[in-house]
């Protein structure tokens, strides 16, 4: 057994061009199954990070490993097939397919990675079931609500079981009673044991969902804090 991160970054910097770097010697450990939100104004690094991390992008100089994965290391398709197979990613605007049902978004991770009809379909009812939209299944995308698109997009992104849920800014889109039911649905997941990495400019979602906060500034690490919702509650 390892005790290794789920997310290492060691003095990994980004640079595009001569300017100021878009990130600049980020060095970040996340363990498995925890939750940790990433907060910044526009421009302070969160998307160079989620790139790197995704395996969209390389630094320019350090490190990044995901799982024990060297993701800075891989060619484009390797990088593709450690997607598929470790990173599961939710948007704030979906990306639903609407051409699809709801059933056959949730099996498109499944047909990227070869897995059989029958137990991807198995597998995709499971999801759907366990996140409260299987009624929907046979529905498009545009008839849902955004909560309930966001669910759907949270199945398809945990079909292939993967080591690490992205959420890029996953509230951005909905009202507050929606904000609401995908946070709660982030914290069962993380409950489970799902590491989840958040990036997200709402303090008060980073507060009340992950155990950590970290806060970027100019493309470096200014804050990083243990949340109250990680402290044991009295009394429990």
């Amino acid at each position: 057994m390892t005790n290794a991160p789920m997310i290492d970054l060691r003095e990994a910097t980004k640079k595009y061009d001569d300017g100021p770097p878009a990130l600049a010697g980020v060095t970040l450990s996340v363990a498995a199954g925890d939750c940790v939100a990433v907060l910044g104004h526009s421009g302070s690094g969160k998307s160079t990070l989620l790139n790197l991390i995704a395996g969209l992008d390389r630094p320019s100089s350090g490190s990044v490993t995901v799982d024990g994965v060297r993701v800075d290391r891989l060619g484009e398709a390797g990088s593709a097939k450690y997607r598929r197979a470790s990173i599961g990613m939710v948007f704030q605007f979906f990306h639903l397919l609407d051409d699809l049902t709801v059933l056959d978004n949730v099996l498109v991770p499944a047909q990227l990675a070869g897995t059989g009809r029958g137990e991807a379909r198995r597998r995709a009812w499971e999801l759907l079931e366990s996140l409260g939209v299987e009624r929907h299944a046979k529905a498009h995308p545009q008839r849902l609500s955004g909560g309930e698109r966001q669910r759907v997009a949270v199945a398809r992104a945990l079909m292939n079981r993967p080591a690490l849920l992205l959420a890029d800014e996953p509230t951005g889109a909905l009202d507050s009673s929606s904000v609401e039911d995908v946070r709660q649905l982030l914290l069962e997941l993380n409950a489970e044991g799902q590491t989840i990495l958040l990036v997200t400019h709402d303090v008060q979602l980073a507060a009340g969902l992950a155990h950590r906060t970290v806060e970027l500034v100019d493309g470096a690490i200014a804050r990083d804090v243990v949340n109250a919702r990680a402290l044991p509650a009295v009394g429990r």
